[in-house]
């Protein structure tokens, strides 16, 4: 029970705005979100916290401690990054369009709507109210649409609708000194709305000299600056000093004369002076130079600048990008990367990588602008993900979906390295053979196609004699036999796999087959269909029909327990039925109407409580040993159920996204107005710069006529689920994603024999008195894992059979799952696997007649070994030459 979400993958990038931190972390928002990618050693994961709608906004402090993340509701998070904690939350009260840390960590400047707010950042120290509003500009007349620090954190230069951008000076000791600073200086001439605007520097004194505006019809302004003699001549002739009263009053108690006091305060005056002489807002600034990046009509939508190099990248709403050194307006690069608007540009902290994000089609790149390669290019699916499956060892994940693209992602570090795009129709259905080098699927065009994962290619497509649906797919241990159901024509297609030859068509249901599976102990195929029955066919004696199994409601999936002795299959009623497939007979149900229902849509008449829509179950899944199964459908809910007892476990809410919808139980009847519901009222302003594009659904093959009343926006729902042959994780194909959800031991205390005598101590004694088989015992006893690994370390080689023979049964399934995971991290790989092979000589007997028991442990150490044989075969074939050099070089001496 005890599963943690891990990561989220299969989701793509849908707008906002993306940061690099220290230079390798790349932070993209994801829906509501938070991805981090690391682009060295080509990992990503999403951080278990969310916001409550879709991200419009993130920004990194300098140090990469802390991220800020701002959603569509105006509702910040103050998150750390290292520990993936939320902090502390806060709304701002207008819509926020840009933010950003000062560059010495201490304020936050945010963007909201016409306001520049500045806001202290909070730190380690525990406060009150942590965030403190330092100062509030209110100088823009339209919309902020873009800010930035100067080097010192003393400065901002602002870009806003009203086409103009504006210098603003904050120093919260002088601020309230009277001839300090006026009205902030206005940068103008640009003709359409400021999209960026950047401080540029001096590079031999680092001091600011300079500013670059751009605005959307693809101008860029330099502006520069130098001292301005008539203002601090004016600032003179204000600040005189008062005059100092009668030669008596001068001299005073402390009897100073009046030559003394006017030196004094000249050379006060002189100081202050050459000091304001330095400050930006003081300086006279004129417009040095124009220049246009040529690319009408299309607008400028994204930019960034990097001051180290004084480069300027900037994107298109055409697909186009474009990289200029400045200030001479040199073109380095002009390419292409779509058709679509680039919502995203930025560069890293040496430069040397721009990242690029395009919300239409959800894709993220970073590219090496000198060597023209790319460093990072994924794109999940951009519509919903109907189906999913593990491969044997756990290691790879494979979905399908409806933009008819099949993509296989590395689980461990969430990477997609393989897309398949030959389907020309929605993926309905996959299916890993068991030797894990081939996939098939199953797709809407009316193809059963299976892919070759070493050569990445199609080498197989089973077709019929006329075109069909296909929604649903199965095949046998062997691999020898290929099985499809159809949506059309209630059929059930058999091929074999050697030939691609079709061998038979099984007809007999009077509705879609959604649910195909064979039995994993023997040739007995099961299909479930809308005709309200399961039925067994024995495809290889060519009995066709063996069984039938009735219900009163429409069946909508169906699954065979690992072991092969159970059956189960959901119907319209919200029931969960368990069939005895060998005797025939109906074991129990487990009724879960009110157990998935949740969730009201916008145009739903009734109250969620009410509603029999979608209080039913159309994905269903086993756990490794058959002990609880997994449910979900069209709710924000999975369910997970005790077999044995017939009991609802746990229930996991995949997401609490208000952007969605069927998310919320209870609408608020204050968005409620004549013409309907105020989400679905169209009222979005024409230019969309913003970088957020709302999100649209493609209209799926299941969705009937005129079912989609809220104009595309996205229904919460779970289209399939799976758990990974080691049991250690599952994953849920959503409207969000693909979530996956792991097994977490470290916060959970669950021993197996506890006494009076079984403590840390007693385990630190017995290794101290070199009686290892007693300290591995009374380890397993607590169940405490640092405690099970060290006292396996412990053993001496030469003590390994003995210690291993002397394990309880019981205890065996704890000890292979440590061993499974010091596989993984453990640098002592020939002594973890002797313990291995001992284990599999002293308990062979036992580990045969409880495999079911002990399959998932067993399915965790196999997923280890292969990879670990995988990563030392690539090791030793690229060193081949040098190992051979090797070894003669040894047998010479």
């Amino acid at each position: 029970m005890n599963y943690r979400f891990q990561n989220l993958i299969g989701a793509p990038y849908r707008g906002g705005n993306a940061v690099v931190v220290n230079n390798t972390l790349l932070i993209s928002p994801v829906g509501n979100r938070v991805s981090v990618t690391d682009l060295l050693k080509s990992e990503t994961l999403t951080l278990p916290c969310q916001a409550s709608t879709n991200l419009r906004r993130i920004t990194a402090s300098p140090d990469g401690l802390f991220i800020l993340t701002i959603d569509e509701n105006n509702r910040c998070l103050f998150i750390n990054l290292p520990r993936r904690a939320v902090l502390h939350r806060i709304s701002f009260k207008h819509p926020v369009a840009a933010a950003k840390f000062s560059p010495d960590g201490r304020f936050i400047a945010v963007a909201a709507g016409k306001l520049l707010q500045i806001w202290r950042s909070p730190g380690f120290r525990k406060e009150f109210f942590p965030f403190e509003l330092v100062k509030t500009f209110a100088d823009c007349n339209d919309r902020i649409t873009s800010l930035d620090w100067s080097p010192d954190s003393k400065y901002l230069v602002v870009g806003s609708k009203d086409l103009t951008a504006r210098l603003f000076y904050l120093d919260v000791a002088k601020r309230k000194k009277k001839n300090i600073l006026g009205k902030p200086f206005l940068f103008l001439g640009h003709r359409d709305v400021i999209v960026g605007a950047f401080f540029g520097v001096d590079k031999k004194t680092n001091a600011v000299n300079k500013v670059y505006t751009l605005s959307r019809d693809g101008a860029i302004f330099s502006w520069g600056c130098s001292v301005s003699d008539d203002k601090f001549e004016d600032m003179e002739r204000d600040s005189e000093p008062d005059s100092p009263g009668t030669p008596e009053q001068r001299q005073g108690q402390n009897g100073v004369g009046e030559n003394e006091v006017n030196l004094k305060k000249r050379k006060e005056f002189d100081a202050k002076d050459e000091e304001n002489r330095d400050l930006l807002h003081n300086m006279k600034w004129e417009l040095l130079k124009k220049d246009f990046f040529m690319q009408a009509p299309a607008k400028l939508t994204a930019c960034d600048y990097h001051r180290g190099l004084d480069m300027v990248v900037v994107g298109f709403s055409n697909g186009v990008f474009a990289l200029y050194q400045m200030p001479d307006f040199v073109c380095i690069h002009l390419l292409s990367i779509s058709r679509e608007k680039i919502t995203t540009a930025v560069f890293n902290d040496l430069g040397n990588w721009l990242t690029f994000g395009c919300a239409k089609l959800g894709q993220l790149l970073v590219w090496e602008w000198k060597s023209e390669s790319y460093i990072l290019k994924q794109q999940g699916h951009y519509f919903d993900v109907n189906c999913i499956a593990y491969s044997q060892d756990s290691q790879l994940l494979a979905t399908g979906a409806d933009d008819n693209k099949i993509k296989v992602w590395t689980v461990s570090s969430g990477f997609c390295f393989v897309t398949f795009s030959e389907h020309t129709n929605a993926v309905t259905a996959l299916h890993f053979m068991a030797n894990n080098h081939c996939l098939l699927s199953a797709s809407l065009d009316g193809t059963v196609r299976a892919w070759d994962l070493f050569r990445y290619r199609n080498f197989r497509t089973f077709v019929t004699p006329t075109p069909k649906q296909f929604v649903s797919l199965a095949s046998d241990q062997s691999g020898e036999v290929i099985c499809a159901g159809t949506l059309d024509s209630f059929e059930i297609f058999v091929w074999s796999m050697k030939t691609g030859r079709l061998l038979d068509v099984l007809s007999g249901h009077e509705g879609p087959v959604h649910g195909l599976m064979f039995s994993p102990t023997n040739a007995i195929l099961a299909s479930s269909s809308w005709d309200n029955t399961v039925r067994l066919w024995d495809i290889f004696d060519g009995k066709g029909g063996v069984e039938k199994f009735d219900h009163t409601h429409d069946v909508l999936t169906l699954v065979y327990r690992p072991d092969g002795k159970q059956l189960a299959c959901s119907t319209l009623d919200g029931q969960i039925h368990f069939w005895d497939p060998i005797e025939g007979v109906e074991m129990f149900a487990i009724e879960g109407r009110r157990d998935i229902a949740g969730g009201r849509l916008m145009t739903d008449r009734r109250s969620a409580a009410n509603s029999s829509a979608g209080k039913c179950f159309t994905t269903l899944c086993y756990s490794a040993d058959g002990s609880y199964i997994l449910a979900g459908g069209s709710s924000k809910y999975i369910c997970m159920y005790d077999i044995a007892d017939q009991v609802l476990l746990r229930r996991f809410q995949i997401t609490h996204n208000l952007s969605l919808d069927g998310v919320l139980d209870f609408l608020n009847s204050k968005n409620m107005t004549e013409a309907g519901p105020l989400d679905l009222i169209d009222d979005d302003n024409s230019d969309a710069e913003d970088g957020v594009d709302k999100q649209t659904r493609k209209k799926s093959a299941y969705d009937l006529p005129g079912s989609m009343p809220n104009h595309g926006r996205p229904i919460i729902r779970t289209k399939c689920l799976r758990i990974a042959p080691t049991g250690r994780s599952w994953a849920a194909a959503t409207t969000e994603g693909v979530l996956l959800y792991s097994m977490d031991e470290s916060f959970i205390f669950d021993p197996t024999d506890l006494d009076i005598d079984v403590t840390p101590e007693a385990v630190d004694a017995a290794l101290k008195a070199d009686q290892p088989k007693r300290a591995l015992i009374l380890s397993l006893r607590m169940n405490e894992d640092t405690l099970i690994k060290k006292c396996i370390v412990a053993v001496a080689p030469a003590d390994i059979p003995a210690v291993a023979s002397s394990v309880p049964f019981k205890y065996l399934q704890r000890l292979v799952e440590a061993l499974a995971d010091l596989l993984e991290k453990c640098p002592h790989l020939e002594f973890i696997l002797r313990w291995c092979q001992e284990l599999c000589k002293a308990h062979g007997n036992s580990i045969q007649q409880n495999s079911r028991s002990l399959l998932p442990a067993l399915k965790s150490l196999q997923k280890s070994i292969t990879r670990l044989h995988q990563d030392l075969a690539d090791t030793c074939s690229s060193n081949e030459y040098m190992l051979r050099y090797l070894c003669s070089t040894s047998n010479k001496r």
